[in-house]
């Protein structure tokens, strides 16, 4: 094994560490190959990228329903999925070439997820996955654009679990304001992981409110 797990990974994946192994080398090989892994990431896959998503499950409730809009190479669906069994979750990615990568990868895992190619965005992507517990995304776009895309897919209640980087205060800063008027509450940030991942991993959490301010449901004529 190229790419052996850290010690820290057991604790995580459990008797699923063989598969989110089995994902490591997948990502590191034809990952890298087909462009969805910069070649310089190999190296730090499991601290960086797979372990630094899957700890984001200690945020998820039981049996949720998720969707993980632009999944790219699968992050953080497939850390998710391989930590967290009971999960329900689809990888929503645009791209053809990196949907074609997820079926293959999910196919070759064993993993019950639903790979779609499309946008959060797309009317045709919302009706089909609304109604979500949790939509995860990482590294996909500021947090006002994420908000707007996200919040239509969640139930009221739910809550987008964004993976951010240190500029976390600062996207709040400047987007707390319009991710309210988009629905949602105002974002805070949890840190997951500590003693696994070092350092542990910055995740802005918003919950869907109610409908985007100045939004409201047409009366029925009578």
């Amino acid at each position: 094994m190229e790419h052996p797990p850290p010690a820290s990974a057991g604790k995580v994946f459990g008797d699923r560490l063989d598969l989110a192994a089995r994902y490591v080398e997948h990502l590191a090989t034809s990952g890298v190959e087909r462009g969805l892994i910069g070649p310089r990431e190999a190296d730090r896959l499991w601290d960086r990228h797979v372990l630094n998503c899957a700890v984001v499950a200690d945020l998820v409730p039981d049996s949720a329903k998720v969707v993980d809009v632009g999944s790219g190479a699968g992050l953080p669906g497939i850390p998710l999925a391989l930590a967290r069994p009971d999960l329900r979750i689809v990888l929503v990615e645009p791209l053809a070439r990196r949907v074609e990568w997820l079926v293959e990868i999910v196919e070759d895992l064993g993993l019950s997820l639903t790979v779609e190619r499309g946008r959060a965005e797309e009317n045709v992507i919302r009706r089909r996955w609304e109604g979500a517990d949790v939509v995860t995304a990482r590294a996909v776009a500021p947090l006002a654009r994420l908000a707007a895309w996200s919040l239509p897919l969640l139930r009221t209640g739910g809550r987008l679990l964004a993976v951010k980087g240190a500029s976390a205060p600062e996207e709040i800063d400047r987007d707390a304001a319009e991710v309210r008027r988009l629905g949602g509450g105002t974002p805070w940030i949890e840190h997951c992981g500590a003693g696994i991942v070092d350092p542990p991993s910055t995740v802005v959490a918003v919950e869907r409110e109610g409908r985007p301010a100045g939004r409201s449901r047409k009366k029925r004529s009578t």
